[in-house]
């Protein structure tokens, strides 16, 4: 399994270090180019501002949002702000998540915080997982295809939509590896070949 992760700005080492403990191959992306044979994409923690600009000068950002279109992507925090199709008082970046967030909403830095999560669809679902949130967007608008996973003071902060998740804390900041489980089973999923027309006529051959 080979997984990207947005290397621009942000928390990318600690994303790899934990794919790397999963035995998947952790490939920074910097460019269009580095897109090319991943089956998911990671978009990390950080400053998304930052992340948007440097994407936007090389054409990084149209080339995740075709990649977005039919691979898995995974936004944390940071990230999760460049995958909403609307972001409070500023236009939206990659727009594959239909979500409305606002930046930077439950508090500043010093104001950080860490809470117990369920989060629907992960490994040992009654084992609470540490969500550390710092910076972190709040969700103010979920689409009707968006299944909310987790919710923290009644917020959405784990979202997933088909093939593209989104968490507004960081789980790569602990020990606990289920959400990148969740993941690379994602990943997994997104990667089985497409049903060709020739194969549906044999199977309707088959069962007939």
């Amino acid at each position: 399994m080979r997984v990207g992760i947005l290397a621009l700005q942000g928390a990318f080492a600690e994303h790899a270090a934990m794919l790397a403990g999963l035995d998947a191959e952790a490939v920074p992306v910097r460019l269009p180019a580095h897109l090319e044979g991943l089956d998911g994409l990671i978009l990390p923690g950080g400053e998304s501002t930052s992340m948007r600009r440097l994407a936007g000068l090389t054409g990084l950002d149209s080339a995740m949002r075709a990649f977005g279109a039919e691979r898995p992507v995974w936004g944390v925090c940071a990230g999760l702000i460049l995958l909403a199709a609307c972001i409070r008082d500023e236009d939206p970046c990659l727009g594959l998540l239909d979500i409305t967030v606002e930046r930077n909403a439950y508090g500043h830095q010093q104001e950080s915080f860490v809470a117990d999560l369920y989060v629907s669809g992960l490994e040992k679902p009654g084992m609470p997982l540490q969500g550390v949130f710092i910076r972190a967007p709040r969700v103010t608008r979920c689409g009707g295809g968006v299944q909310v996973l987790a919710q923290v003071q009644g917020q959405p902060v784990a979202l997933r939509q088909g093939h593209i998740l989104g968490s507004a804390f960081h789980p790569e900041l602990t020990t606990d590896n289920r959400m990148h489980r969740y993941f690379l089973n994602m990943c997994v999923a997104g990667s089985a070949p497409k049903e060709t027309s020739r194969d549906r006529g044999h199977d309707e051959v088959a069962s007939g």
